[in-house]
């Protein structure tokens, strides 16, 4: 998404709109550039697709959330630590960098695989049973 020159603000946001369209481009950016979100958005679609098919309670539905968001977020703070690291030390190899992109990445990995353990424990049984297990 190209910046215009109404997209350069130096102030605070006025409105609550305004807030929302930063955002909403944050938002954007993210899916868009990275990668790993993409997959992160796949699965969360196929998790949720499963979860229809077998008919989830609503507690089982808040843990699927609950992990999903968590990925989310942990993506969303990884490309922002990422991101700040690139800006301070530009494509120089610095040793205390990697070490701080290497932890937010693997708080990314730590999300994750919370979120693999909370769809084993509310797929494992049911597709155990609906696969004749």
């Amino acid at each position: 998404m190209p910046m215009d020159s109404q997209d350069r603000q130096t102030t605070k946001n006025h409105r609550l709109l305004q807030a929302m369209r930063h955002s909403v481009s944050g938002i954007w950016l993210v899916v868009s550039r990275e990668r790993n979100m993409r997959y992160h958005i796949a699965a969360s679609i196929i998790v949720i697709i499963l979860g229809l098919w077998l008919k989830l309670l609503p507690w089982e539905w808040l843990w699927l959330f609950l992990a999903i968001f968590t990925v989310f977020s942990a993506e969303f703070m990884n490309t922002v630590v990422e991101s700040f690291c690139d800006l301070i030390v530009g494509h120089q190899f610095n040793i205390n960098v990697k070490k701080i992109k290497d932890v937010s990445a693997g708080t990314v990995m730590i999300a994750a695989i919370f979120a693999v353990i909370v769809g084993l424990i509310i797929f494992g049984p049911r597709l155990i049973a609906v696969l004749g297990g």
